[in-house]
């Protein structure tokens, strides 16, 4: 069985190096990491939702 080819984004390498660095925080800062990390990535997806005007 063979399995499908994966192709990597540049936007998978940001993110991945944005969870490292909330990863190494310490852990009482963590969860503010992840949820402006959470944000970021909530308005990029919504943006793309949106007709551009020209």
């Amino acid at each position: 069985m063979s399995t499908p080819e994966t192709t990597q984004n540049p936007a998978d390498g940001e993110l991945v190096s944005a969870l490292s660095v909330v990863e190494g925080q310490p852990l009482e800062t963590r969860a503010e990491g992840y949820a402006k990390l959470y944000d970021e990535l909530r308005a990029q997806l919504e943006g793309g939702d949106i007709p551009a005007r020209d």
